[in-house]
């Protein structure tokens, strides 16, 4: 007689600790964690159905839909309003995440201060300070409010029963991945805590009418930390941006179910803490009473807003056998297909063998297409030693064949060099209209872009003969 073969019920099953990716069978390593040695088995799971049950609210038309109770309420920080388009809708879940030291706990603590009213309650817990430090940097940002309340947890269990006690219009949780749930193995910030205690928050923020502000860790190479199911649970998904060493900040939307995803917010971080930046081009732009060789302005769009940006390039002769070539807020790649289309297009012969240095002013990052003009005309007038000329702006991209292309937004980027003050720019063919009072010549390839240069080249400072005293 056969033996009886055992049934599913009894067959065992094998779980990862770490993010619950489960199979019928034993493995070293997680497929879905890559972790090693955190598959166990825990037996089979029971088969299970789910039957038609009672529902909460019944099915309306959509037109018949209340859309009032989704009306966004401002955080009273202009720039971050914006990215999110108007404000922190109720129950929205917004996933802030960005580098170690970027702002980011600065910024929500001034957002919780300024939310927080008679009618709306803010809690602000932190798992990663002590509730004494988050004091003191509240003190040095003006963020006190008595509606503002602060708790110290890592604990799910503990921040729900704060939740109870304060019954807050806005929760702020700084951060995600240092919360942990006792009901799931493993230690906080892996995949299976991270999921737990977000899907625990977003419940709560859905049942209550609250908004929720996380603040999550990214990776060495930038994503954000955890499964990447975090980012399609949460309503809206926030990247904060900006070079330790520089002033400006930039909050780029990356998700957002209540408005547009390619608005971006501007702060300067200080001393005194952060604010918004309405009109942030000054931080990229040197005023001189004289043009300088090696300078030229463009104007570029961080997501819908076009910034005034200024690209500076420095050339001097080689002391080595293979040049130096060093940028700066520029990417390095399109620089080198500037010098090469400037030296076989532009005939310009003296840049192969010289140290090249280009940078940004301010901080900001050029990696569109429509700084390439402004970058060559940087480097030819770096090379040439003649400034271009005074109140000028570049636009326009840069192929491999010396022409120039068009580019979005054209329009928009010339109205704000011309709200500047600048009167001059070199723009593709067909830029559309123009505003008035400003000068714009259409340039079809590199060769007819560099004319704007004078022909003179200005004579080294040891050669010039001195100024006349009076």
């Amino acid at each position: 007689m056969a033996a009886r073969t055992k049934s599913s019920k009894d067959r065992p099953s094998y779980r990862c600790t770490e993010c619950g990716w489960t199979t019928a069978k034993w493995l070293g390593r997680c497929p879905e964690c890559q972790a090693w040695g955190t598959v166990e088995e825990y037996g089979a799971p029971a088969v299970r159905t789910t039957a038609a049950g009672r529902v909460s609210t019944a099915a309306l038309p959509i037109a018949q839909v209340d859309g009032r109770q989704a009306a966004a309420r401002s955080t009273g920080v202009d720039e971050l309003d914006r990215v999110l388009g108007g404000g922190l809708v109720p129950g929205a879940v917004v996933l802030l995440a960005g580098e170690p030291g970027v702002g980011k706990s600065t910024l929500l603590l001034d957002v919780a201060a300024k939310a927080a009213s008679d009618e709306h309650r803010t809690l602000y817990v932190t798992g990663e300070e002590s509730a004494s430090q988050v004091r003191l940097r509240a003190d040095r940002i003006g963020a006190l409010n008595d509606h503002l309340y602060l708790a110290a947890e890592t604990d799910l269990s503990a921040v729900l029963g704060h939740l109870d006690a304060v019954k807050p219009s806005l929760l702020i949780l700084d951060s995600v991945q240092t919360v942990a749930s006792p009901e799931i193995d493993g230690a906080p910030g892996g995949m299976a805590q991270v999921r737990e205690v977000a899907g625990a928050l977003i419940r709560a923020s859905k049942e209550r009418g609250m908004s929720t502000l996380l603040v999550g860790h990214v990776t060495k190479d930038g994503a954000i930390a955890g499964p990447r199911l975090l980012e399609h649970l949460v309503d809206v998904v926030l990247h904060f941006e900006g070079d330790r060493h520089a002033r400006l900040r930039l909050v780029r939307g990356v998700k957002n179910r209540y408005g547009a995803t390619d608005e971006v917010g501007c702060f300067e971080l200080h001393d005194e803490g952060i604010t918004g930046l309405a009109d942030p081009s000054g931080l990229f732009l040197t005023r001189r009473a004289e043009p300088v060789p090696g300078t030229c302005l463009t104007v570029t769009l961080e997501g819908r807003r076009p910034l005034v940006a200024e690209v500076q390039a420095l050339t001097v002769d080689s002391q080595i056998p293979s040049p130096r070539r060093t940028t700066s807020g520029l990417e390095t790649s399109r620089v080198s297909m500037m010098l090469a289309v400037l030296e076989q297009r532009g005939r310009i012969s003296a840049l192969g063998k010289r140290d090249i240095y280009s940078a940004t002013v301010g901080g900001v990052k050029l990696s569109e297409p429509a700084a390439d003009l402004a970058v060559a005309l940087a480097l030819a007038s770096a090379a040439s030693d003649t400034p271009l000329p005074k109140n000028l702006v570049a636009i326009g991209e840069v192929g491999l064949a010396g022409e120039v292309r068009r580019v979005t937004g054209v329009q928009r980027r010339l109205a704000e060099a011309h709200r500047l003050g600048f009167t001059h720019a070199l723009v593709p063919v067909d830029p559309g209209k123009v505003p008035p009072g400003m000068t714009v010549r259409e340039v079809a390839d590199v060769g007819e872009a560099l004319r704007v240069l004078p022909r003179t080249r200005r004579a080294p400072a040891h050669d010039r003969e001195p100024a006349e005293q009076p």
